[in-house]
This record gives C-alpha cells, structure tokens and sequence, in this order.
C-alpha cells in the first residue's frame, strides 16, 4: 500500500484537524448527505495541485478555507498533507516517505512544501506523472462524474488515456520542448534582426578604421622620416658649430698678433714730426674706413637674417597655399549633400503645393541661404588659410622693403669705403713719392693693415655662417617642437631611439645638404598629409569597431549555437512524439484486453473496445462573431484549412442486444460501461491509488456484487478509496471512516473496525 494517509486542517468543512490512515487496501468513508465526506475527495485533488476551482466547488481560494461555525470561528488557512511509502522508489527522489503538502490562505496565496520543504507546483507535478498520478484526475471520479469518460471528446479521452500510461511526463517534456522552440525562433529572429542593424555601423567603422590604420602607417613613416632628419640636421648643426670654433681661433690669434705689431709701428710713426700729420691722416682714414666696415657688416649681418626670415615666411606660405589648394578639393561627405538635397527637396515641394508668389519668393529666398549657409560652412577653412597666406605676404612684403633700405644703405657705405681708400691710396702715393725715412714703416704698416683687413673678412665670413647657423638651428628647434606635438614625444628622443635603432653605419652624409632639403620637403608634405587625416586621432573609433565586431561577432555565434538548439530541440520533439505513439499504441492494446474482461464480467458477455480514430475538421470563421468554429466531417476534402484531430473512439455491443454504441446505452448500462473502461485502465498502469466517489449509486443488487468483485480485483494494484452509501461495497472494505457534522457546523471523523462494519452492513 503506497498511500499511508490524508491530513485535513481547515479545508472546506473540517475545521479541525483529521487524519485518515490507509492500512488496508480498500477504505471506505461513509455518512450521511451533506456531511462533507466528498470533501474527502475534494482534499485528494487540491493536494495534487488541482488549480480549477470551480471542480472542487468554489469561486474563490478562500471559499476552499472553513468559514466558521455555531462555536469555532473562521480560520485563515487550510493544509492537506498527503503521505506515500516510498521504499519500493515508485517516486524518483531519495526518500523512504514522501509528505506532499499544500496550504491555502485567505489572499489565495498558495504553498506546496515536499517533506517540509517549499517548492514549485511543478516540481510537485513532475513527481506525480512519474507516478502515474495526473492533472486529469482519471485516478480520482467524484460524485457525478462516472461516466465522464464515455462523454468525453475523443482528444479528452486520448488526454486521459496518455496520462493514465505515464505518458503525460513526456507531454510536458514535449510541450516544453515546443516552448523552447518558439522561444529559440523568437531569440534567432531578435538576434539575426539585431545583426542587420549593427551592419551598417561595422561598415562605416570599417572604413573609418582603414582611415584611422593608413593615418598610423603615415605617422610610423613620417616618425622614422622625423627621426632621421632630425638626427642628420643635429650632427650637422653639432659639427658646423664645432668646424667654426676652431675656425675662427687661427685668425683671431692672428688678428692680435698683427694689432700688436701696428700700435709698435703706430709708436715708431709718432715720432716722426715731418710725417706726423700724412700718418695721422692715413691713420685716421684707416679709422674711418674701419668704421665704415663695421657699419656695412651689421648691416649685411641684419641683411642675412631679414633674408633667412623672408625665407621662412615663404616656405610658411608655400605650405598655407598647399593646405588651401587641398581644402578647395575637399571631399564633402554624401551624406552632407543628402541632407542638403532633402531640405531643397521640401521647398520645391512646398513650391509647387502654392501659387502665392510672397511665398514662392520666400522660399526662393530660403532655398538661397541654405546654399549659401553650406557653403559658407565647408569655406571657413579656405578663408582661414587666405586670411593667414595674406598676413604673411604682408609681413614678407615688410621684411623685403627692410631688407631693400639695408641693401641701400650697404651700397652707400661701400661708396664711401671707396671714396676713403682711394684717399688714402692717393695719401701714400704722395709718401711714396717723398720717400722719407718711414717709408719702411708705414709700408709694414699699411702690409699689416692689409692683412688685417684679409682676417677681418675671413672672420666677417665665419660670423655669416654663424649667423646662417644660428638661423638654422631656431628652425630646427621649431620643427622639433612641431614633431613632438604632432607625432609625439618620443621624436625628441631622436638620438636613443636611432642609436638604438643601429642605425649609425647606415645615416646619410651629413655634408650632403640639398638631400637634407629634400628631405624636409618630404617631411611637409607626409605632415600636411597626416594633419589632413586627423593627425592618427582614432584610438575611440578604433576601440568602438573593436567592441562592435565583438558582439557581431558573439551575436553570430550566438545565431549559431540557437541553430544547433533548434534542430537538437526539433530532433527531441520528433523523438518524444515517437516514443508516445509507439508506448500508447502498446497501452491501448493492453486496455483494450482489460476492457473485453471487465466489459464481459459486468455484462455477462458482449464486446467493448477502445479505437484509435482521426477526424478532419475545417476552419469556419462566423462572420456575425467574427469567431472561430469547426465545422464537423463531411466537408470538402480539399478545402485548404483542414485540421485533423486523433483521438480514442469507444465500441461497445451489448450481449443478447442489437444495442451498438454509447448513445444507445441506458443510464445503468453507461455506469457498468464507465466503471469496466475505468478499472481495465487502472489494471493496465496502476496508480497508487483510486478514489471513487459514488460511482455504484445507480447499481441494482446484483451489479453491486459484481462492482464488489471487480474492486477486490483493483485493489490487488492500487489502494481503493471508496465513498460509498452501498452496503455490498462496505462490505469488501477493510476500514470504515464515517463523517458526521453535529449543530457546531463542522466535520468529524469516525472510524469503524472490519468486523463492526460487517454487521452494520448485513
């Protein structure tokens, strides 16, 4: 016996608590109508999860809690708990006693606890399929509901007969199974929709990031290009300063050594008094000529730098028109010219909707200044590059009229160099012509001076070169500083990166300076290309493609992977959906063979069969309702909304009676019918346990003991629970329950031993 005992706490009439133990294997609950003893029956279906509460006879949760009596009070729960022996492991969870409990409470609110411990209702339900114990209630008639089965549709009887097989677990698995599908296609199509709406985006990130990778590669070039100009132009710079050092120091030496010899000449001279005045006259011109000299070097020194500085003006301007020449050539995007195109678009079309010319000429006039305001915004580069170019050229213009008055001035003073020493030449031709005793001093006088004018032009020239150097290195610092906001710092570090580089054995001659001119040209035209591709500033577009080819790509093997779930899932369905066919078409054929025994033993004879049947209906759509409904057989075969439904058919033939089919059986003759299909299903796959309620109430005498046989029979599977006013079915019970309900308004329990409920019932 699986079923140890019921525990009733507060539902419907028994207020109190009762416990019904099931020690033999047929029990009976008896009592008068009105006691409450269906409730008994009733307490079965809501601990299984029963959630209609109209089948235990209600409206609302709370109707299914005891409302109160003459002396007990309403109460605000009500709990059945439902015991099983489990040691033969009919249940598959490892416990030797399975408590199922369910407990109401006056909000509706509803607990299911197994063995005290709360769960789902579908954890409840999957343990009880597993024990041929179902929703359908085949296992449970109530009172009036006999003959459910033979009323029933053919799908509802094919329902019951798959559950009462066990194989309403597959069902659920099936239906579940289906769920998942939908829910897979629903997920395949989200997935697949959201694919087609990042393509667009990976396609333009894509070409963004081409950009982005062709600005690096350019600044990788103009990098090493950087790098190595700069190294070359240092060591240049470094090693001119170094060759005008020692430069310089042989003629300075010199220099001093040829002033010393003057001031003694310049003394010997002195003390001449009949030359004094020629030689402080020479001398004199000599300071004057001196002076002229150092005036006419500032100047052409002032010169050299205004000319370096027009120089750079120049390139500066050079590089301003070549930004303006590719700005003119700029690409505007499509999408800029679409959006252009569409607001041009609905003014045409607003002109063509009216005729008024004050409106036609407004739109005209609109239509003109988004023109004009497009263009404007895509020209506000080219006018900052005139703007600049045209300061420029004034400033060049500026330096060159500077450097046209300084020429000027250079001229004037190399007149009156001129003038100075063709005086002096005429003074000294005079002393030649004299020659007096200095003449030998003031000719190593004038040798001297010639010499030193000879060191003082060669060191002129070295201080020119100086000054070209001085000129070169500010340009090569501002093209360093240039660098290292463009490229980065790393540039400055030319010299360790290039050592490191290895690259010494292998550097370019330094002496080679139209090469390293051309080299610079390079450089502005990579750097003009680079500042044109957004100076490699793409680090964000280039993690967004990341991220976005990221979950394209996580996307499309999600798509993937809801495939392969997909056919798994439609393999499974295929596979569940075989194995009921197959196991219910087995099951039918053993009831079908239980069903001949009982039908015959009830009748004494006589046929009864269960058929597997199809039936195709058509879609038929109320034009009234706007509803729905199925129109029965006999329709056009071919009509394309076709719906076929498989279910069980029951042939029955009466022994010593033409009487052929259920709609022909009499009252007592459904019951017998009813009572034979229920006991042959309960034989085939037993379940724990049957519930009968009343179902011998329209039974003569006689088929009362052929009832009685046949639940003797039952009872050898499952535990028979039978409420019952019959005494020949009293009889075959092995404990009594009687329920009475006194004037407090509420259900007892009395239970009578075997022996006494024998007597009663003869």
């Amino acid at each position: 016996m699986l079923l140890k005992s019921l525990e009733i706490s507060g539902f419907k009439s028994f207020a109190k608590k009762t416990t019904l133990e099931f020690t033999a294997p047929i029990s009976a609950i008896v009592g008068p109508n009105g006691s409450g003893k269906s409730n008994v029956a009733e307490a079965f279906r809501f601990v299984l999860g029963e959630q209609s509460i109209k089948s235990l006879r209600g409206k609302r949760g709370e109707d299914l809690i005891f409302n109160g009596g003459k002396s007990l009070s309403r109460l605000n729960r009500a709990s059945v708990k439902l015991v099983f022996d489990n040691r033969s492991k009919v249940f598959p969870v490892d416990f030797e006693e399975i408590t199922l409990e369910r407990v109401v409470h006056r909000d509706s609110v509803n607990e299911y606890l197994l063995n005290g411990s709360q769960v789902r209702l579908k954890d409840i339900s999957e343990l009880l399929f597993s024990a041929h114990i179902g929703t359908s209630g085949h296992h449970i008639i109530s009172q009036g509901e006999a003959d459910r089965m033979l009323t029933a549709s053919i799908k509802e009887r094919r329902a019951m007969l798959e559950e009462a097989l066990g194989l309403k677990v597959y069902q659920v698995k099936k239906e579940e199974s289906e769920r998942k599908l939908a829910k897979t296609a629903e997920n395949i199509s989200s997935v697949e929709s959201l694919r087609r709406e990042i393509a667009p985006h990976i396609k333009f990130l894509k070409k963004q990031v081409e950009k982005y990778e062709k600005a690096i590669a350019l600044r990788e070039e103009l990098s090493l290009l950087y790098l190595l100009y700069f190294k070359i132009e240092d060591e240049y710079i470094s090693s001119e300063k170094v060759r005008l050092h020692e430069e310089r120091k042989v003629p300075e030496n010199t220099k001093q050594s040829i002033a010393f010899e003057i001031r003694n000449i310049k003394e010997v001279l002195s003390k001449k008094d009949e030359h004094k005045k020629e030689s402080d006259e020479i001398i004199d011109l000599q300071m004057k000529v001196s002076d002229a000299r150092a005036k006419k070097e500032n100047l052409v020194r002032d010169s050299g730098k205004l000319e370096a500085e027009v120089s750079y003006i120049s390139r500066t301007i050079r590089d301003e028109e070549t930004k303006s020449r590719e700005n003119d050539h700029k690409t505007i995007l499509l999408s800029e010219v679409g959006t252009l195109k569409r607001s041009i678009d609905e003014y045409v079309a607003e002109s063509e909707r009216t005729e008024d010319a004050s409106t036609l000429k407004s739109l005209i006039v609109k239509i003109k200044e988004a023109l004009g305001s497009f263009i404007e915004t895509r020209a506000s580069s080219s006018v900052e590059y005139e703007e600049k170019i045209r300061t420029l050229s004034i400033e060049r213009e500026d330096k060159m009229k500077e450097k046209e008055k300084i020429e000027i001035a250079i001229g004037e003073l190399t007149k009156e160099e001129t003038e100075l020493r063709q005086k002096e030449q005429n003074i000294k031709a005079d002393m030649d012509r004299r020659k007096d005793d200095t003449f030998e001093a003031e000719k190593k006088m004038l040798e001297l001076m010639g010499k030193e004018q000879e060191i003082e032009n060669t060191l002129h020239s070295i201080r020119l070169e100086e000054e070209r150097l001085h000129i070169v290195n500010e340009e090569f610092k501002r093209d360093l500083h240039e660098a290292g906001m463009l490229i980065g710092h790393e540039v400055l570090r030319f010299k360790e990166t290039m050592s490191g580089m290895g690259t010494d054995a292998t550097m370019p001659d330094m002496v080679n300076r139209p090469a390293q001119i051309d080299r610079r040209k390079e450089v502005e035209r990579k750097k003009i290309r680079f500042e044109e591709m957004g100076g490699g500033n793409g680090a964000e577009i280039m993690k967004e493609y990341e991220d976005v080819s990221a979950r394209d790509q996580f996307l499309e093997k999600e798509l993937l992977d809801l495939g392969e779930s997909s056919v798994s899932l439609q393999t499974l369905i295929t596979d569940l959906e075989n194995r009921i066919d197959t196991e219910f078409k087995e099951g039918l054929i053993k009831i079908n063979k239980e069903f001949e025994t009982f039908f015959a033993l009830m009748f004494g004879g006589g046929h009864a069969a269960l058929k597997l049947v199809k039936e195709e209906k058509r879609r038929v759509i109320d034009e009234e309702e706007g509803e729905e409904t199925m129109s029965g057989m006999g329709t056009d075969a071919t009509m394309p909304d076709m719906e076929t439904k498989e279910g069980i058919e029951i042939d029955v033939a009466l022994p010593h009676k033409k009487t052929k089919g259920l709609v022909m059986l009499s009252g007592g003759e459904r019951a017998l019918t009813s009572i034979a299909l229920l006991f042959a299903i309960s034989q085939v796959n037993p379940p724990p346990f049957v519930i009968l309620d009343e179902t011998d109430a329209a039974l003569d005498e006689a088929n009362s003991k052929k009832y009685g046989d046949m639940i003797e029979r039952l009872a050898a599977h499952s535990g028979l629970i039978l409420i019952t006013h019959n005494r020949e079915t009293m009889s075959r019970a092995g404990v009594i329950y009687g329920v009475t309900m006194g004037s407090e308004g509420f259900s007892k329990l009395l239970s009578i031993q075997f022996e006494e409920a024998v007597s009663v019932a003869k």
